[in-house]
């Protein structure tokens, strides 16, 4: 046997006022949810809500590193390389535990920090700037040693790069920038 209930005109009124309210309070409960996704090590959330790890780059020609995440803590050193890629492993709101491409740790204030990618070629040697995603592909120009440029995206293990109007493809694994795995221990003493 079937119950029918019926719902008097008030009640369904009382109803359609709580949807919209419901609607935002499961959407916004969703997006907490989501969030628990991106966590620090020791499975706590990030202030940011980002991902940890990511990849960041220096915004400031001088950037100080510190020994913990505070203008009250020790500069260890000073990177001096604008747009220089960056691992984020750890963050508090204001500060980003970084990673650089000499394995250091050390403390960055969110302000010297951009979002924008770009990669380092570590090496001592030029690297092949190519025309497409192949050893094959012709040499477009060649990345100078210890040299920056920005990062357009990566695919099936290559990186699109450009350097003012020169764009070109370089392998992922051969440049500082691209690993999606943490590079350090986020555990680690800055130093």
């Amino acid at each position: 046997m079937r119950r029918v209930v019926r719902v008097s005109s008030k009640a369904a009124a009382s109803f359609k006022s709580l949807r919209r309210p419901l609607t935002v309070a499961l959407v916004v409960a969703g997006a907490v949810l989501a969030s628990a996704g991106t966590v620090m090590p020791g499975d706590r959330p990030t202030p940011t809500g980002l991902e940890v790890p990511r990849w960041i780059s220096l915004k400031s020609d001088t950037v100080s590193a510190r020994q913990g995440p505070g203008m009250d803590y020790r500069i260890l050193w000073q990177y001096r390389a604008k747009h220089l890629p960056v691992q984020v492993i750890a963050e508090t709101r204001e500060w980003r535990k970084i990673c650089d491409p000499d394995g250091s740790i050390a403390w960055i204030h969110r302000t010297v920090a951009s979002g924008r990618r770009s990669v380092f070629n570590p090496e001592t040697t030029e690297l092949g700037v190519r025309t497409g995603r192949s050893d094959m592909a012709s040499l477009r120009a060649r990345l100078q040693p210890r040299s920056i440029v920005a990062l357009d995206s990566c695919k099936d293990g290559w990186c699109r790069v450009q350097a003012r109007k020169v764009r070109g493809w370089v392998r992922a694994d051969s440049v500082f920038g691209t690993a999606e795995r943490p590079l350090c221990d986020a555990r680690r003493a800055a130093g």
